[in-house]
């Protein structure tokens, strides 16, 4: 018996996307039977929406997006929820980054996303995840909303960042190690998990109606909030003990493989 899901949440890079960044060969198909089951579907991701908006261009207005780790959710072009940080919060993360060697900042605002840095090779890695990115002299001088606060630490964020940022801001903010090399700060009640609680709320649907995959710590809260549960299997070790089943790999099309086999089949 099929289970009655009312609703999927996916991570984008190392879950839903492939090691090259493509969506699997099956995912349209996979997308329009849900559409006829009436499942609505997400991208939960921690990239920014105007990124997401990239990949999924031709469904844009069939689908949710969960954008920048679940600190802004748009439907149809419209914000439904976001949560963002206090301006003197902000300017205490951005100093204590600046004490801490290779890292590279980028403060997230709804629409766009901004950066100090003009190397070259760090813009490229900033710019698959960030479409609408603009270069500016000093991150402190920005006066809009801020969503999150992205780093980017080309040697690992889980070993050169959060050890030093987690005790000073980790009580008071959300403080995730959202892939090998990117850390992010968010406010206290932010997370793809409150996200999707939100639209449970105002979808009308349950936990247990709903499924989602994830690979890494930013999906930690995800996983808690939907029943059906699955971490990929190339997922950080701690994430596959977080959720109640395991779905192949992001190389091997997993999240669209168990959307078959559980619903379309």
């Amino acid at each position: 018996m099929k289970p009655d899901i009312k609703f999927i949440a996916t991570d984008m890079d190392g879950s839903l996307l492939d090691d090259n960044k493509q969506l699997p060969d099956d995912f349209f198909d996979v997308f329009a039977a849900l559409k006829r089951q009436n499942i609505l579907f997400a991208a939960a991701s921690g990239r920014q929406y105007e990124s997401l908006l990239d990949t999924f261009i031709d469904i844009k207005d069939e689908m949710l997006f969960i954008a920048d780790n679940g600190t802004l959710v748009m439907h149809q072009g419209k914000e439904l929820y976001s949560s963002t940080i206090e301006p003197s919060d902000v300017t205490a993360i951005i100093q204590s980054l600046k004490n801490i060697p290779d890292c590279h900042v980028v403060f997230c605002g709804k629409g766009i996303a901004y950066i100090e840095t003009c190397d070259a090779a760090t813009l490229s890695e900033v710019k698959k995840y960030y479409a609408a990115l603009k270069q500016v002299d000093n991150l402190l001088q920005i006066k809009e909303d801020c969503i999150k606060i992205a780093v980017l630490n080309f040697n690992g964020t889980e070993e050169h960042i959060y050890p030093s940022v987690a005790p000073l801001f980790s009580e008071s903010h959300q403080v995730v190690v959202s892939s090998f090399i990117w850390l992010d700060f968010m406010a206290k009640d932010a997370s793809k998990g409150s996200a999707i609680k939100y639209l449970q709320q105002k979808f009308n649907f349950t936990a247990e109606q709903s499924l989602s995959f994830g690979d890494y710590f930013n999906d930690v809260e995800m996983l808690q909030q939907t029943y059906y549960s699955y971490a990929m299997e190339n997922a950080h070790p701690d994430i596959k003990q977080t959720a109640r089943f395991s779905a192949p790999t992001n190389n091997q099309a997993g999240v669209t493989q168990v959307i078959r086999q559980l619903l379309l089949d």
